[in-house]
């Protein structure tokens, strides 16, 4: 600890911080641009200028000098001056040099309002210009779908190219010319080619770098109606504020979350959210062809369905309590999962073997682990954030060298200019080569057998066991130098998956862990609400007999995943669904329900690592479309169940829900701590959901009345869908909406709400930990399709898996070509060559894709690209023209 004096007045704080980290930690405001707490200090802007003094007599006599906040450290008695006039003079014509060449767009320019040079403008007072000259000016870039380029704004901070390059391990960014041109683009135009490319709109504090699909649909950020909520494009479970006006979905933004994401997402999460503004959707409910009103609608289904036997088909894309109460409606016996009995298995599996690991990080602590070994998992393509977190832990090593020489981590380019290339070891182990390969101390590519027995190998000496005198491969000389690497890290971690659908890999690699003292594990599931469906419980597609059925509900649920046959089987039944999305097969639906989408309704999602977060409702669609019937899953079926039950229909609360769920399924009786209940109350009043200047509600209706109606009111929230609210800095993290405190209106708003930057959420991060396992049965082996003995194997990627991705034609640029994969000597055996067009049947659904042909790919298998919600496990057929 150290005791310094800042402007007369004394704190205690922690001693060899940033001074700058610091002042924003006590809340003092200094000016920045180029310090980014998850970046570091790189001294480039010298906007954060403060007086330093030698002792107490110099601050009488005000003999001090100028020093750059961001590179002093603090130690006992330091003498700083924030507001000493020099100080303050000395910011305000830095900025002003700053602003020389910045044009004077802000009416115009898609950050305004949204912008941290506006934040440190007014702070340090600049508010009238002298330069009168021709300003600089650049070429802009076209940088793909997700971002906009206006290279004029830029102020030269260094951000946006140490983010993308240094922490983010982009290549195809970077810095050119020099002094008064320098200019921060690509070498040519192109798509930014980066996973984590959306986070340049937040980490640029200018409007160089935007997010140019909210341009197409442009509004200023104080005109948009938020809510805290979580990205539904894998099991990571990062925290979003979603922005919505006119009751579209306009914009996804990170909300910080210290246990989990941090200041960033990727790019799935931050842009997949079109699927929300489909037309094509459902929006009114529908029985037998005829439009009918929501009381209607429910009792023409309780007709369809009273006194038959049901089938509920639930899904992980889902909440906790739409899940529920399908399983209550229909059944515990009668309730199906939505997925294969063998993909339900290995879910639960890596969930208990988690529990019962001594340590299970959570995404942030992955950044600080000092060895890993990934064992199936490409992370990058199925859990994205993670791999940016790794990517973080394996400057570890370097870290360690800096600290050694007194170099503190926070000194960005000093550290980097110590340490050059020193990495901790991370080692891979997957199908074909991947994204961190560029930092991996050793990838091993191998066939899912493969891996497996990589895995093997490295357990048995870990364990201790005796090793084979004959090693023709050098498996277990490769395999001792990852265990000698585990064994002497302090921080070791060992991550796994389901990719590969494998339970004997998840097996070994949690004995792995168990091995090694102080070890965490980390087994990634496939969907947001994988891990929730596990504890919820509920069996297979094959444990059920659609013949043995008379009717049959499905939830939000695409069915990709279910027998061939099976699905033809139950769409012969009464059919009900529920869903957000129109899908071809709905057309024989008796009944359709439309469903809220997460932007629309409550609910309850669980992580891979077992943490229980709500998202909460963006916006009531029928505030802009009166005839919209769209209601949460639980809610329909709560309903429903009322009327099949007691005659009368009943539209339940989400307390009540919850309280239902959680007195049934003791496993998850700690969600109801995921989030404060309804009758929460800040200072007595609820949470806005707008921003204070939020404008415009009487026009976005003047289509359909020049009245405005009264703001909808929200019984299952503490949050208020209007501007009027408590919106201070003491928010429970989990229903912090949109960052945003007095003077600060840019992303670095978060700064205000955490203990320190870069920490945690002040009080707690949002979400609970759940610490009971859910049920588990053995999981099964899954045999993958072959094709002449050769096991087709699954291809991920970011982009083409992403849920809902045929509604998401942003990402056209950014998929991946789909293709088959194979080595050469596969080729050969199965007579094809590169570019050749093969069909591809998958559960009786056919694809034409081309051949492409790797000596990377794992040997002796083929590579099959996945789509969203497919599994790999059933009949494949490839077929070549006539042969098979």
């Amino acid at each position: 600890m150290a005791v310094i004096h800042i402007d007369g007045k004394t704190y205690t704080v922690a001693g060899g911080e940033n001074l700058l980290r610091t002042c924003l930690s006590l809340g003092l405001e200094v000016p920045y641009f180029c310090y980014h707490p998850a970046l570091g200090a790189a001294g480039s802007c010298r906007q954060c200028a403060v007086k330093q003094f030698a002792s107490a007599e110099d601050v009488e006599a005000g003999k001090g000098r100028i020093v750059m906040s961001c590179m002093v450290p603090t130690s006992d008695d330091l003498y700083i001056s924030i507001n000493d006039s020099e100080a303050k003079a000395f910011r305000a014509a830095m900025i002003e040099l700053l602003m020389t060449n910045h044009p004077h767009d802000c009416p115009t320019c898609a950050e305004g309002g949204h912008c941290q040079l506006q934040d440190m403008t007014y702070l340090s007072g600049h508010h009238a210009r002298k330069y009168r000259f021709t300003k600089r000016t650049h070429e802009n870039q076209d940088l793909g779908p997700f971002i906009a380029h206006e290279m004029n704004r830029c102020i030269a901070c260094y951000r946006c190219v140490r983010f993308y390059r240094d922490y983010a391990g982009g290549s195809d960014l970077g810095v050119f010319a020099s002094a008064n041109r320098v200019f921060f683009g690509r070498a040519g135009d192109g798509v930014l080619e980066s996973e984590f490319a959306g986070n340049l709109s937040e980490v640029c504090p200018t409007g160089v770098f935007t997010d140019r699909s909210h341009g197409k649909r442009y509004n200023r950020k104080w005109d948009m109606q938020y809510a805290p909520s979580i990205c539904h494009g894998c099991a990571v479970g990062c925290n979003i504020s979603a922005g919505e006006r006119y009751g579209e979905l306009r914009r996804i933004e990170n909300r910080y979350n210290g246990s989990v994401n941090g200041y960033f997402l990727c790019d799935r999460g931050r842009f997949g959210y079109g699927y929300v503004n489909d037309r094509s959707r459902p929006c009114t409910a529908r029985v037998d062809g005829q439009e009918q009103g929501p009381e209607n609608a429910l009792r023409a289904v309780a007709n369809l369905l009273r006194g038959k036997k049901v089938l509920g088909i639930g899904s992980a894309n889902a909440s906790l309590e739409s899940n529920f109460q399908l399983k209550t409606l229909v059944g515990a016996q009668h309730f199906c999962a939505g997925e294969s009995c063998a993909a339900l298995a290995l879910v639960s599996q890596a969930l208990a073997l988690q529990q019962a690991a001594a340590y299970v990080p959570t995404p942030r602590e992955i950044e600080q682990a000092d060895a890993i070994l990934i064992l199936g998992e490409d992370l990058t393509q199925t859990a994205a954030r993670l791999a940016l977190a790794v990517r973080q832990a394996a400057n570890n090593a370097g870290r360690a060298q800096a600290a050694d020489l007194g170099t503190p981590d926070w000194l960005d380019e000093p550290r980097r200019r110590i340490t050059q290339d020193a990495l901790a070891p991370i080692y891979l182990a997957a199908l074909s080569p991947t994204r961190l390969d560029d930092i991996a101390q050793a990838s091993c590519i191998a066939s899912p057998q493969g891996v497996l027995d990589y895995a093997r190998a490295v357990r048995d000496i870990v364990q201790g066991r005796a090793i084979p005198e004959e090693d023709p491969q050098g498996l277990y000389a490769h395999a001792a130098e990852v265990a000698a690497a585990l064994c002497k890290a302090k921080r070791p971690l060992v991550i796994g998956g389901t990719s590969l659908q494998s339970p004997a890999l998840i097996e070994n690699a949690a004995q792995i862990a168990a091995a090694l003292p102080g070890c965490g594990l980390n087994l990634v599931v496939p969907r947001v609400n994988s891990a929730g469906l596990a504890y919820l419980g509920g069996r297979g597609f094959a444990a059920f007999e659609p013949a043995a059925y008379d009717a049959v509900i499905v939830m939000e649920n695409d069915l990709l995943g279910a027998p061939e046959g099976w699905r033809e089987a139950v769409l012969d039944k009464t059919l009900v669904v529920l869903d957000h999305q129109s899908l071809s097969w709905h057309e024989r639906a008796r009944a359709l329900l439309p469903a809220a989408s997460f932007a629309e309704g409550d609910g309850t999602v669980v992580s891979y690592e077992g943490r229980a977060q709500r998202f909460f409702q963006v916006y009531d669609s029928k505030y802009h479309d009166p005839h919209s019937c769209i209601e949460e899953s639980w809610r329909w079926l709560y309903a429903l169940r009322g009327l099949i039950e007691q005659g009368e229909s009943d539209w339940s609360t989400l307390d009540r829900v919850i309280a239902e769920l959680a007195a049934a399924q003791p496993a998850l009786a700690k969600i109801a701590q995921a989030a404060p209940p309804a009758a929460f109350r800040d200072h007595r009043m609820t949470i806005a959901r707008e921003p204070s200047r939020y404008s415009g509600r009487t026009a976005m209706r003047a289509p359909l009345s020049v009245h405005e109606p009264k703001q909808p009111q929200d019984a299952d929230s503490p949050l208020a869908f209007s501007m009027e609210g408590y919106r201070g800095r003491d928010m429970p993290a989990a229903l912090i909406p949109f960052a945003w405190t007095p003077g600060w209106n840019s992303p670095q708003a978060w700064n205000t709400y955490l203990d320190t930057p870069g920490g945690k959420v002040r009080g707690e991060d949002n979400g609970v930990r759940l610490d009971r396992a859910p049920d588990t049965a053995p999981a099964p082996e899954i045999a993958f399709p072959q094709v002449k003995a050769y096991p087709v194997v699954p291809v991920y990627d970011l982009f083409a898996s992403a849920p809902w991705r045929d509604k998401l034609p942003l990402f056209d640029a950014r998929e991946r070509p789909a293709r088959i994969l194979m080595t050469p000597k596969v080729a050969s055996v199965l007579a094809v060559v590169e570019g050749e067009r093969l069909s591809v049947t998958h559960r009786g659904r056919q694809r034409m894709l081309p051949v492409h042909i790797d000596e990377r790919f794992a040997d002796d298998c083929i590579g099959y690209p996945m789509r969203s919600g497919e599994r790999l496990d059933g009949d494949l057929r490839i077929d070549k023209g006539s042969r098979t």
